[in-house]
């Protein structure tokens, strides 16, 4: 073993074995350690070995971020198949795709790349990572660093323990630490919400994350019937979601908000069409 490689199964200082992370035999010594109304305060749990978590990333010119983000996620303690979509991006996003494909070749993480010919928008590379996704639990991840992957297993555990069939990940819940920006976006976001909740009769916090985790057969569902190209996909399988009476949990995250110097996308037109979609998704598939 080299210098760089870290052994999955170690021994501690108290002389104990140390598992890997989330599995049974970890579990089971946090139990010994923490006793076991602790370790479901502190969301410990087991990660069944064969779960396989996708995770869908649509990269429109992200040069910037999306080698540090991947990284980022492959460190996440869950087996993966990564996702990622350049949406025909004019910087050096692609080539970075498939430089991080080909480093990343040998591991047992699998790495698949798609490109559009032409820019469609988050909504149509969402839809086409679905389409490759063959994990048990499916999560969206933006290519910027405004979303942690490290809470990856906190977030899919109601899924594992059969509680939810979606999980978003809420900013505006708990006391997660978040880069104080745009009180005009923050407004907008729970007006969206609310106005989202009054159709669909969820009482969501946060409709317009980024963070939105589903069983694998759900997104699959609802896939056919997705038709929003941009920013409109979050009210539309939001709605979808809904009217389906999929079993939906809501927890806090962290959030580092880029401005828009540093590449945010999002704007005003985009919550005009958010609005337009609230009642058209609201009231019809």
């Amino acid at each position: 073993m080299s210098e760089t490689e870290t052994p999955s199964i170690e021994s501690n200082l108290t002389g104990e074995t140390e598992h890997a992370l989330y599995s049974q035999e970890w579990y089971a010594q946090q139990v010994r350690q923490l006793g076991r109304s602790v370790c479901e305060q502190l969301g410990i749990y087991v990660i069944p070995p064969d779960l396989v978590l996708s995770i869908v990333i649509p990269v429109y010119n992200e040069e910037a971020t999306v080698e540090h983000l991947v990284e980022q996620v492959l460190i996440s303690p869950v087996r993966k198949q990564i996702i990622l979509v350049d949406d025909c991006s004019r910087d050096n996003s692609f080539a970075i795709l498939q430089a991080i494909q080909e480093k990343h070749s040998r591991s047992d993480c699998e790495i698949l790349i798609e490109k559009h010919s032409q820019n469609q928008g988050k909504g149509a590379a969402l839809r086409t990572g679905f389409a490759r996704a063959t994990g048990n639990i499916v999560v969206i991840q933006d290519a910027d660093l405004e979303y942690n992957p490290a809470e990856y297993p906190r977030l899919i555990q109601p899924i594992v323990e059969d509680k939810a069939d979606v999980v978003f990940g809420s900013r505006f819940l708990g006391d997660h630490p978040h880069r104080v920006l745009y009180f005009w976006h923050y407004l907008a976001n729970k007006f969206l919400t609310l106005l989202s909740n009054s159709f669909t009769d969820l009482n969501l916090t946060d409709m317009e994350t980024c963070y939105k985790i589903f069983r694998n057969e759900v997104i699959q569902d609802i896939l056919p019937t997705l038709k929003q190209n941009r920013f409109g996909f979050e009210p539309e399988v939001t709605a979808k979601i809904a009217r389906r009476r999929y079993r939906v949990y809501e927890m806090s995250i962290s959030y580092s908000g880029r401005t828009y110097e540093q590449g945010k996308k999002i704007g005003w037109k985009d919550g005009v069409q958010a609005l337009w979609c609230i009642f058209r998704y609201g009231l019809a598939d």
